[in-house]
């Protein structure tokens, strides 16, 4: 159904007529975040942010790789060229551990499509390849099927129901799922 390949050092997958590619996060990126930032894209998250939050991220998205503390990555969607939503990791301490922890979304007309499950298999080959922390996890809420589903798809292992704290000062009920990412 599709094939990899890769251009420019980014990677692409072919998708019925059109290819899912993830490229690093950049300024550009900020219009992205916005159209992301909707109920429906952040029911399972606390809801939208605020004007001066969604500033804030994009800052974090841009500046993630360069501290070497993990990558953000739009997912654009060839040869349309049209941005469909991200994906990424970034470092976190989970019970006493250094990890990757790993999200990602997509827009709600690109939904139901593969796109997601793509993305974050290449995301999580990105982290693989870096060789600097042994797991990446994904915390998806009980009640999001869709972002539970990517996880038993993409063979993470599921540890336990957790409670996990996101946004800051909120705590909701999420999964545990991790996967190793480099060999002890």
């Amino acid at each position: 159904m599709f094939e990899t390949f890769s251009t420019y050092g980014f990677c692409c997958f072919t998708f019925w007529k059109s290819a899912v590619q993830i490229v690093p996060w950049a300024e550009t990126d900020f219009d992205l975040l916005h159209q992301l930032n909707i109920p429906e894209m952040l029911d399972h998250l606390g809801g939208p942010e605020t004007d001066e939050q969604v500033h804030k991220r994009h800052k974090r998205y841009c500046d993630l790789s360069a501290a070497g503390k993990g990558r953000m990555f739009s997912i654009v969607l060839m040869p349309e060229g049209v941005s469909v939503g991200n994906v990424g990791y970034w470092e976190t301490s989970w019970q006493g551990e250094m990890v990757y922890e790993m999200g990602w979304g997509v827009l709600p007309p690109f939904q139901g499509k593969g796109i997601a499950a793509l993305a974050t298999a290449e995301a999580i080959k990105q982290a693989k390849a870096e060789q600097r922390l042994r797991f990446i996890h994904a915390f998806p809420s009980v009640d999001n099927p869709a972002s539970n589903a990517i996880c038993r798809k993409l063979h993470f292992q599921l540890v336990s129901e957790c409670s996990f704290e996101y946004p800051p000062g909120t705590f909701m009920h999420c999964n545990d799922w991790r996967l190793p990412i480099m060999e002890q």
